[in-house]
């Protein structure tokens, strides 16, 4: 049966479902909504999207998304370089940032560990935390908060560094639980994510 739809707004609904939590509903309203703009406003749309490839990079530091390396976090000389929060997401580092609580720097993993999806320590950036905290580097790290989100997948995440960390003899910290179990980071409102990083505990407590 054709569709009911033009090609083009048919194209654009079918990428907009793409997107995570956009199912074919909620994604006909948003390309019909899009229809509607002035061409100057859609195209500004389509611009934002189309130079995303070209201006953001990942930071060779902490591995956030950037326009520029290394980001304004790791460039900023007033931050506490000696402390790492490590975090699953570039958005989970956005939502550290507003709380205005933490002054350290930060590693994103860019995921976490998760079997069932194929995902393990080597498709994260791990390695590139431990060249961080190796001697070598000379970065003088004196602690790592792990600071990974309560879910099933974020507690093993957090276990398994606690567990890499404690044989290279840095000091490790698990944000306390003011994040609520099943609960993504970013989705935190800030005296949460407040309370959690102050509240901190020691990984020697996951045993």
């Amino acid at each position: 049966m054709p569709s009911a739809f033009p090609p083009a707004l048919e194209r654009l609904i079918k990428n907009l479902s793409r997107l995570p939590g956009i199912g074919e509903k909620t994604a006909t309203r948003l390309a019909l909504h899009i229809l509607r703009w002035p061409k100057e406003l859609a195209g500004e749309l389509a611009d934002s999207i189309n130079v995303l490839h070209d201006r953001i990079r990942l930071c060779s530091s902490c591995f956030t998304f950037s326009e520029q390396n290394p980001c304004p976090v790791c460039a900023d000389p007033k931050r506490d370089t000696s402390t790492i929060c490590v975090v699953e997401e570039p958005g989970d580092l956005l939502a550290m940032e507003k709380t205005g609580v933490f002054r350290g720097v930060y590693h994103v993993l860019h995921g976490v560990i998760s079997p069932m999806d194929g995902i393990g320590p080597e498709q994260l950036k791990i390695n590139e935390l431990l060249a961080r905290i190796d001697p070598a580097s000379k970065n003088e790290i004196k602690e790592i908060i792990i600071a990974t989100s309560s879910t099933a997948a974020g507690e093993a995440t957090a276990a398994y560094l606690s567990e890499l960390l404690r044989q290279s003899g840095v000091t490790a910290s698990r944000i306390a639980c003011g994040i609520p179990v099943g609960m993504d980071l970013k989705y935190a409102d800030r005296m949460t994510l407040q309370r959690a990083i102050e509240a901190r505990t020691s990984c020697s407590n996951l045993e």
